[in-house]
């Protein structure tokens, strides 16, 4: 009994050593991973992109007075159409016209005055090159001259000064546009430039401005060469979503850029033949963009990132064989490919996360292009 026991021992030992040293079939190969494909093809890779854009008049000018006092007239109706000299407001000028009166009058008087020095220096003059006189009295009659001068000169500057006051109690508007509400009524109380009486937007074009990404500067760049009105690259696209019917331009990109936001501000400039767009207004520009041509163009979530390298999976004879790849331009859902793969090949699109390169994959769905 006991040598029975021994020899199972043995033998169960024999099976232990046989199997630590590979004899033991190998485990079944995994089953291929289903996967869904995308049949590469030469696209067009036309595509726009939207920007929030507010529309600012190129000429605004705010009104403001330059004397205090009453407004005692109003010439226009708001949202009146203007020209530029065209008489907007009255501010009472009544003690305006007196304090210029007076100041006339006391250059008249400083013109006598002065008249009457010249004479006496005139007089003492002579009298001085036959030696008839002090020449203490010419020298004293030449001051009094030289004083009454400067108290003419004194006079005109201020009179000239009043007359200004007189001047600017009636305001006007700085160029030809449209006004805005009134900010102010018959009998208000102004301040020299603290009291916004109105503001006069100009006609013609206008800008509209938006924020661009910096690492879009290049590219806005090149679309600031173009200012032709028939080209299409810039769209307004209006608060109720219509499509404004005016193509615009860029006209200017700011000088810094923006260091909180990462941003710069570019300028458009659309026509405004019928004053639809106004100052302040909200809208979106749309730049579009033709790509260049015929490009591929491949789903995006086909594609993987690895350590700042992007790769995707092509189905090849039942493997999944990696390509490394060079992306261009988004597109939506899609991404331009300029290199690493060709028309016509199958670019794996669902089940890309359990793949590695050369496994075994089954394809169950074609996705159209």
């Amino acid at each position: 009994m006991l040598q029975k026991r021994i020899q199972v021992g043995y033998a169960l030992i024999s099976m232990i050593i046989l199997s630590s040293c590979g004899g033991a079939p190998p485990p079944p190969p995994p089953p291929p991973v289903n996967v869904s494909v995308y049949p590469v093809a030469e696209g067009t890779a036309a595509y726009s992109d939207d920007y929030a854009g507010t529309i600012t008049s190129l000429q605004a000018v705010d009104i403001r007075p330059q004397v205090s006092g009453y407004i005692t007239d109003i010439y226009f109706q708001d949202g009146q159409h203007v020209t530029k000299g065209q008489k907007l407001y009255a501010i009472d000028k009544q003690q305006y016209v007196a304090n210029y009166d007076q100041a006339v009058a006391n250059l008249s008087v400083a013109n006598a005055n002065e008249a009457k020095a010249q004479q006496d220096a005139d007089r003492y003059q002579e009298l001085a090159k036959n030696d008839a006189i002090a020449k203490q009295t010419l020298d004293h009659a030449m001051a009094d001259l030289q004083s009454a001068k400067m108290q003419v000169q004194a006079s005109k500057a201020s009179a000239a000064s009043l007359a200004n006051n007189v001047r600017f109690s009636t305001i006007s508007a700085p160029l030809t546009g449209t006004i805005g509400i009134s900010q102010v009524k018959i009998g208000a109380v102004v301040t020299p430039g603290q009291t916004v009486l109105n503001t006069v937007s100009g006609d013609g074009p206008i800008a509209v401005d938006i924020n661009v990404d910096e690492r879009q500067i290049p590219y806005f760049l090149k679309l600031q060469q173009k200012a032709d009105a028939k080209d299409s690259t810039f769209q307004l696209i209006l608060t109720d979503q219509s499509v404004y019917p005016y193509y615009g331009h860029i006209a200017f990109i700011d000088r810094a850029v923006d260091p909180q936001t990462g941003t710069i501000k570019a300028r458009l400039v659309f026509p405004n033949p019928n004053n639809m767009l106004r100052d302040g207004m909200n809208c979106n520009v749309r730049v579009n963009n033709n790509g260049g041509g015929q490009q591929l163009l491949i789903p995006y979530k086909a594609v993987v990132e690895q350590l700042g390298e992007y790769f995707v999976f092509v189905a090849d004879d039942g493997k999944a064989i990696q390509h490394k790849v060079t992306l261009g331009t988004k597109i939506n859902d899609k991404v331009v490919v300029s290199k690493g793969i060709q028309a016509g090949d199958s670019v794996i699109t669902e089940g890309v996360q359990k793949l590695r390169d050369s496994l075994a994959i089954k394809v169950g769905a074609v996705k159209a292009k």
